[in-house]
């Protein structure tokens, strides 16, 4: 009985299973019926149909014709499942039905999930990533294009290539075992021509100069991993990012380019740009956020990852079109050289100076501030003043985002309820408008 429990629950909705056993069925009965045929006329023509029914005529027709029924359909589900265990093997899965099952649920209900596009780069992004791909595989990560610091830099200058850093720690954020891929593309080499190096974005070198391009190579990437979703380049222009900062105790003013010299404990920083200004948005991640359900900003970097992603032409632009419910997730701790002292609402105001207001419609900030590993050098971004004027153009939801063992970064697990719970909120919103 537990055999055919577990193969009932094949037919739940939501599967997409019945209606190829349906297509089975049709196409054993058809030929059922065209091999009885054929027995027949056989039967006829070698002159055995007398001695078939003088065979047969002890038996009950109906009895006869149920019991081939019968065994017929248990002979054709043995089969089915056999053969399908069989195709499934060499991909990995396991010879067990509940464990084949759940594979098949898991993998249709993310295929069903929402439509989210993540924005930013950096260490911050991958936290949003690890929250929602566990709730849809249709996730889109647009990342910065101007890194030039380290690996990715030396790599952008000996081959002309763009960054290939923020697409390698976002791509394992997405993998299956990230475990596992996060220590392989993360690996460094220690020494020699290749050090200094990550095997992650040696390989996403190898296949830009195989596939031609950036996003085929991180498409590439993708498959490779096995990934819950694509990563993107927010551009395929060749971008450099330029910072205009302003000394804090003598006030000069000068102008920083490259993205690995622009965070400074001596500089404060009044506003960035890209190099060449009309760097324009890659063409599928538009595609993308129109079709969006929920479009996330953050976390990350300010001025080097969330903003240079918003201030490519045409991103502005396709994020007010969508209809999506689009969301800010603020950082938990101030990031030296960039946000020294910023609380929610000066995040807030450097996006709004580069791309205007009402950029998104809800901010997600944090308000648990633990001393257990927190260390000595994290500063807790803190909230809004009550009386701030920011509070009239936002909607400013607070909960703990915490991770326990790093406090400065973003909690997955606590990150996914907070944005399940803005998306389910707003979902019932717009159910009671239509009903209304």
């Amino acid at each position: 009985m537990g055999f055919f429990r577990q193969l009932f629950k094949w037919l739940r909705p939501g599967l997409h299973l019945k209606r190829w056993v349906l297509v089975i069925v049709i196409g054993i009965l058809l030929m059922s019926v065209g091999l009885a045929q054929i027995l027949r006329l056989l039967f006829f023509r070698l002159g055995l149909i007398d001695d078939f029914y003088a065979f047969v005529d002890p038996f009950s027709p109906t009895l006869i014709a149920i019991g081939l029924c019968i065994i017929g359909v248990i002979i054709a589900i043995l089969g089915w499942w056999r053969l399908n265990l069989s195709l499934a093997e060499p991909f990995g899965v396991t010879r067990s039905l509940r464990e084949l099952l759940t594979t098949v649920r898991t993998h249709q209900q993310l295929r069903q999930g929402m439509r989210v596009v993540a924005i930013g780069g950096g260490t911050g992004l991958p936290s949003t990533l690890r929250a929602l791909k566990t709730e849809t595989s249709n996730i889109t990560a647009v990342v910065t294009m101007a890194d030039d610091g380290g690996s990715s830099g030396r790599l952008r200058r000996d081959y002309g290539m763009q960054p290939p850093g923020d697409l390698r720690s976002n791509i394992t954020a997405l993998a299956k075992d990230e475990a596992l891929m996060t220590r392989l593309f993360n690996y460094r080499f220690p020494s020699g021509e290749l050090g200094g190096h990550s095997f992650g974005n040696l390989l996403l070198a190898a296949l830009y100069n195989l596939e031609g391009s950036m996003d085929r190579a991180a498409d590439a990437a993708g498959r490779i991993l096995a990934i819950q979703g694509r990563v993107l380049p927010c551009t395929l222009d060749d971008v450099h990012l330029v910072a205009e900062v302003e000394h804090y105790e003598t006030k000069a003013v000068t102008k920083v380019e490259g993205e690995s010299n622009i965070p400074s404990s001596a500089w404060k920083i009044r506003h960035v740009s890209l190099n060449p200004p009309n760097a324009i948005l890659y063409t599928e991640v538009s595609h993308c956020i129109s079709e969006a359900q929920l479009i996330i900003i953050g976390p990350g970097s300010l001025y080097t990852s969330i903003i240079p992603n918003l201030i490519v032409s045409g991103m502005q632009e396709a994020i007010r079109k969508s209809s999506a419910l689009k969301i800010y997730v603020c950082n938990i701790a101030t990031q030296p050289g960039e946000t020294d002292q910023y609380n929610v609402a000066d995040h807030i105001l450097g996006i709004e100076q580069h791309v205007g207001t009402n950029l998104f419609d809800i901010v997600l900030a944090n308000n648990h501030y633990p001393i257990t590993n927190a260390g000595p050098n994290t500063i807790y971004v803190k909230p809004v003043p009550s009386k701030h004027p920011i509070h009239e153009r936002y909607r400013i939801v607070y909960c703990d985002l915490t991770d326990d063992e790093r406090p400065w970064r973003h909690s997955p697990e606590k990150l996914r309820s907070a944005l399940l719970k803005l998306y389910g909120e707003q979902f019932q919103l717009k159910a009671q408008r239509i009903s209304s």
